[in-house]
């Protein structure tokens, strides 16, 4: 697999579909840009779900996430982005994303962005 940052998302069968369990995740070296301003932004961000028939793979995750350090994106925006890129690999039961972002401009911004997934197919 390469170590190049990219938008590819693999995934695995998951090893326990009938399960009832969460996985998650702790991202804390995250970086964009500002779109406003081109300076870095800095954020942890906090990845749940509930899987069904599949998991993400965690080195394409972090190649996935490198992917955006030199991306102008606006803290909504990219932690919305990564909650539809998720969902559409993995169509789990639930998936949220928490992008907590350092402080800039003495803000401190914490976007929660969620997914609830219908009646698992077939």
């Amino acid at each position: 697999m390469s170590t190049v940052p990219s938008r590819e998302l693999a995934t695995f069968a998951n090893p326990r579909p009938g399960r009832d369990y969460e996985i998650r995740f702790d991202c804390p070296e995250f970086t964009c840009l500002c779109p406003m301003t081109g300076q870095p932004d800095f954020a942890t961000i906090r990845i749940r779900y509930r899987p069904r028939a599949r998991c993400v793979e965690l080195k394409s995750l972090k190649l996935y996430l490198w992917s955006f350090r030199d991306t102008g994106a606006f803290h909504e925006a990219v932690s919305n982005q990564i909650l539809d890129d998720l969902v559409s690999v993995l169509d789990p039961e639930w998936l949220e994303v928490e992008g907590d972002f350092l402080v800039r401009g003495g803000i401190h911004t914490v976007v929660r962005a969620r997914h609830v997934g219908g009646p698992q197919p077939g």
